[in-house]
């Protein structure tokens, strides 16, 4: 019988959780495949309120056709071949597939390598790619193995609810920590080849562009950055015109702020809304702009290696709680920054408390932990997954504010120690 040093060890030990990641990743993926196509059902406005596609003249096309578990992969699958069709990817397809394809022309092309394959092949390979992606670029951080491993525990449940709605939020969160990992070792030219790659999957994959402040070889950095962006924007054309590209760029667009005058989604918009009443506000979004800002300006703090990574806890968080179209998956990326935050700060026995508030009521606020009438009736119409995130958060900007100027070597010696 195993004793508990060698539980501990097993717990503690990186290959064992990369097999339980990649194990999750396939039986997912599997389950999901087998379930099998199913009639649609029409979504009550509670499960998609205020949403661009929450319209009747929308909604009334897709009664009688039938879709899949994997609704979001075959999105993606299938924005390959519109693009290769010459089809408007950001149109409505109600016999394939349910809701918009939110994502860039090169996103669709990138998807091309995978997409001719066999859906049960096709979406393992996709949800493998989520938990890799940031199963390496979490050992990118400055900790020691075992706060590794606790802190891909703690976020292992988030990347459950990633990996079974078949979303990218693994690797948006995966490649915004693996350019910050590039730029603490000075490797430019990854660093900024993630953050493009990121923001041409999800547009706000952008914010992580703000790490450029904190290093030297900013010249290069911006360089990289205008070379990448070229490259992604026009590889599109090795499959289409120029015309049809800018013509899909276009659709992009006007899609996207279609969509973002709408949505409030799990963020402090929703919340407020669900508690108060008050309507999706732009104020409230350029007073979380103007909180983000605040800490930048501690200019002398640069060089302090624990000022740099709770930065990037704050991003992390801060890119989904104000996010208007944020939803249970993209939690993968606020709760990995509340843990990076918690791992990379003093621990003590409030943070503590802190950190298992966000685990029982972010984390498990969407599962049977929580009985479905608690979860139907309060949980989910009170925003409760967001509001531990924004607690968090606000601990956070605090945390950055008052943060000591202590000398590089001084803090990372700190980091280190303390996890």
């Amino acid at each position: 019988m195993m004793n508990w040093q060698s539980f501990r060890a097993l717990f503690l030990n990186q290959r064992f959780i990369l097999g339980i990641y990649i194990a999750a990743a396939i039986i997912t993926s599997v389950q999901l495949y087998l379930i099998g196509p199913h009639p649609f059902r029409m979504p009550s406005p509670s499960e998609i309120p205020a949403d661009i596609m929450n319209r009747p003249e929308l909604m009334n096309q897709f009664i009688g056709q039938s879709q899949t578990q994997y609704n979001n992969y075959t999105i993606f699958k299938c924005s390959w071949y519109h693009l290769i069709q010459s089809r408007n990817l950001y149109g409505i397809y109600p016999t394939q597939h349910w809701d918009f394809f939110k994502y860039s022309p090169t996103f669709a092309l990138l998807m091309g390598l995978i997409a001719w394959l066999p859906d049960l092949i096709g979406l393992s390979i996709w949800n493998l790619l989520n938990v890799i992606t940031l199963f390496f670029a979490i050992r990118l951080l400055p900790f020691t193995s075992k706060t590794q491993c606790l802190l891909l525990w703690f976020i292992f449940n988030e990347m459950l609810t990633c990996l079974t709605n078949c979303q990218s939020n693994g690797i948006m969160c995966g490649l915004i920590i693996a350019a910050y990992g590039c730029m603490e070792q000075k490797k430019i030219f990854w660093a900024t080849l993630w953050l493009v790659l990121a923001t041409y999957i999800k547009v706000y994959g952008a914010i992580g562009f703000c790490i450029f402040l904190f290093y030297p070889g900013k010249i290069r950095f911006l360089l990289y950055t205008f070379i990448w962006t070229a490259i992604f924007a026009l590889l599109p054309l090795l499959v289409t015109t120029p015309q049809t590209l800018l013509w899909q760029y276009h659709n992009w667009a006007s899609l996207m702020i279609a969509d973002a005058s709408t949505a409030t989604g799990l963020s402090v918009n929703g919340l407020l809304n669900s508690w108060l009443g008050i309507p999706n506000s732009k104020w409230i979004t350029l007073a979380g702009v103007l909180l983000f800002i605040l800490p930048l300006a501690r200019f002398r703090l640069y060089t302090n290696l624990s000022y740099r990574l709770l930065l990037l806890a704050y991003m992390l968080i801060w890119v989904i709680i104000f996010n208007h179209k944020a939803e249970s998956p993209t939690y993968i990326i606020a709760v990995t920054g509340v843990g990076i935050a918690f791992w990379g700060n003093t621990v003590s026995r409030w943070r503590l408390a802190l950190l298992c508030f966000v685990l029982v009521f972010t984390s498990l606020s969407t599962t049977d932990f929580f009985p479905p009438y608690l979860r139907s009736h309060f949980m989910q119409p009170y925003k409760i997954k967001v509001l531990p995130c924004i607690i968090a958060w606000i601990v956070l900007f605090f945390d950055l504010m008052f943060l000591k100027n202590l000398s590089s070597g001084e803090k990372e010696n700190k980091i280190l120690s303390v996890n």
